[in-house]
């Protein structure tokens, strides 16, 4: 009996600390800003802030238009991908200089987190934490200015306008060819192309077409001749800036793996579902919570339960993709007690039933078969489904 009390004592004390953990916010200061596409309604915004965690008076906001997006991206995006209206919203934290750069996106459909964390590496980007977001699947052609204004803003310093103008091509140009040849293998043959020119300050074009075609083999791809033309004419442009590559290895690498992963994964249909899954979102949750080295920052603090239960998840930091809501971890604590409170209550009443101690030592049915009531199954849903971009 006493040890029951001390086991079920120590599970309520370590559910207390975890929960304090997970539903606490740090308050965002000065250097936290975010963006908020103006069209926007007045019930979408206060959505995006509740996504975000944060209120009003906690965080800079400041807005993005289309006009905004024109400067950046009007001389290589076409009308459509332009459109006229902005909804995309962006979250941000600069970080250590160096330290690399980590996205989460939520219901953002032509772009992915790891390529706007590359882009944003060419637009002098460093060290951030970026949370990207719209109350409905758009495109999100739109984030990447508002990343780059939100950034400008918290840390109070201008970055280069040819790096700004340069990240706007490199994104149109990443997600045409994704268009063609699907958005993983696009985004880590610019990116591993980008990473080789900088590392090896490469300038000559033939260079520049052969690591082109070097890489490309690596993702058994095939280009056309314009595709490569076009991917020549970026890489000679960001060539000419002379980038740090020590600065942006980081996050250049990190885009590398997740590509890598992504593509291992890509066909395989794995769907472990139910309780499985819920034991893998909350193995992620506390990796999150405890790295050091990987800190998930704001994008541990979004709260994905205020968005479409549909809404499309994509992470360059996989801990943060598939986080639990605070509800569901703290289902699943409540949960834990209960069972090992029906486990243990039943022992109790098996031993007092026993007059010689026959049973005491006897486990051949196994910790869950000690109560049929017992067994732990949250029935989490946890799938999602994807939005064509328009």
């Amino acid at each position: 009996m006493k040890i029951k009390k001390k086991i079920i004592s120590m599970l309520m004390a370590t559910c207390l600390v975890f929960s304090s953990f997970g539903m606490s916010k740090s308050f965002a200061d000065s250097s936290k800003v975010v963006t908020i596409g103006v069209n926007n309604s007045p019930k979408q915004r206060q959505t995006i802030l509740n996504y975000f965690g944060v209120k009003e008076d906690e965080v800079q906001i400041i807005t993005v238009n289309n006009q905004e997006e024109r400067a950046y991206l009007g001389n290589v995006a076409t009308e459509e991908q332009l459109g006229t209206k902005t909804y995309s919203c962006a979250y941000v934290e600069p970080t250590a200089e160096g330290s690399g750069i980590n996205v989460k996106t939520a219901n953002i459909t032509w772009v992915t987190s790891s390529m706007v964390a590359s882009t944003l590496s060419t637009a002098g980007l460093t060290g951030a934490n970026c949370v990207i977001a719209a109350v409905f699947p758009v495109s999100g052609t739109g984030a990447l200015t508002g990343v780059m204004k939100a950034f400008e803003s918290a840390t109070g310093e201008k970055l280069d306008e040819n790096k700004k103008e340069l990240a706007s091509e490199e994104l149109i140009t990443t997600g045409d060819l994704g268009d063609e040849i699907g958005q993983d293998k696009a985004t880590g043959i610019v990116n591993d192309v980008k990473a080789d020119i900088i590392k090896n300050n490469t300038h000559d074009v033939n260079q520049i077409a052969d690591t082109i075609n070097n890489i490309t083999n690596n993702y058994n791809v095939k280009l056309t001749d314009a595709q490569i033309d076009k991917i020549i004419a970026l890489m000679e442009k960001i060539a000419a800036q002379n980038y740090d590559y020590n600065e942006m290895k980081s996050t250049l690498n990190n885009v590398s793996d997740v590509v890598s992963d992504n593509l291992k994964e890509a066909g395989e249909n794995i769907d472990t579902g139910g309780i499985t899954n819920f034991f893998s979102k909350i193995g992620d949750w506390f990796s999150g919570l405890f790295s050091g080295s990987e800190d998930l920052g704001i994008l541990g603090e979004t709260n994905d339960s205020m968005l479409d239960k549909q809404v499309i998840i994509d992470a360059t930091n996989k801990a943060a993709e598939n986080l639990p809501t605070k509800e569901e971890a703290q289902g699943f604590f409540d949960k834990i007690i209960n069972w090992f409170s029906n486990l243990f209550n039943s022992s109790d009443d098996s031993d007092d039933n026993s007059s010689d101690g026959s049973n005491e030592n006897d486990d051949s049915n196994g910790i869950i078969g000690t109560d049929e009531n017992s067994t732990l199954d949250p029935e989490i849903e946890t799938d999602t489904e994807h939005f064509d971009s328009k």
